[in-house]
């Protein structure tokens, strides 16, 4: 897919406990092309050998930065023009498959225990989530990460009458 047709993509992970999780999000990145991945809160950074192992080199090609405070990157994200998208199961979530894309698009995920901060919900421009169908109510944060970024890739061709990219 070239750029001219997806999406300009960034990815936030904002207090992501697991380092195997953060190198398993650089890998979901590279592979769908996402600009930048803003690590916030206490999620871990490169270099540690624990994001090596999952990320198998990809933290050496994705653009990254860390941030302490997320709404900062929010905020200068927004300026920036892009649409806010938090993935968070909630009354008004819809399914990842129905978002609204837009040409410039920041995902938001956040801790697997707690969830997204009302704080950070404000921002959110959208909600989506992953829809479950057995007996838990989640998966796991990097699995999510990569299901939902192919999603909205898919998503934004669909909606840019471009046809499926996955057949």
């Amino acid at each position: 897919m070239s750029n001219s047709e997806r999406p300009e993509l960034v990815l936030i992970a904002h207090n992501i406990r697991s380092l195997h999780n953060v190198g398993a999000l650089f890998r979901s990145c590279d592979g769908a092309g996402v600009k930048c991945l803003y690590l916030t809160g206490f999620s871990g950074t490169p270099p540690r050998k624990e994001i090596s192992k999952t990320a198998l080199g990809a933290e050496e090609f994705v653009a990254w930065q860390h941030n302490w405070e997320i709404e900062p990157v929010l905020e200068q994200l927004q300026t920036e023009g892009y649409e806010l998208i938090v993935v968070e199961h909630s009354e008004t979530s819809i399914p990842y498959y129905q978002v609204k894309t837009r040409p410039k698009m920041a995902l938001i995920l956040s801790n697997e225990v707690w969830g997204t901060e009302p704080e950070t919900l404000a921002f959110a421009q959208q909600e989506i989530h992953v829809p479950m169908y057995g007996e838990k109510t989640s998966l796991n944060v990097a699995v999510c990460g990569g299901v939902v970024l192919y999603g909205i890739l898919e998503a934004f061709r669909q909606q840019a009458s471009l046809g499926p990219f996955l057949a």
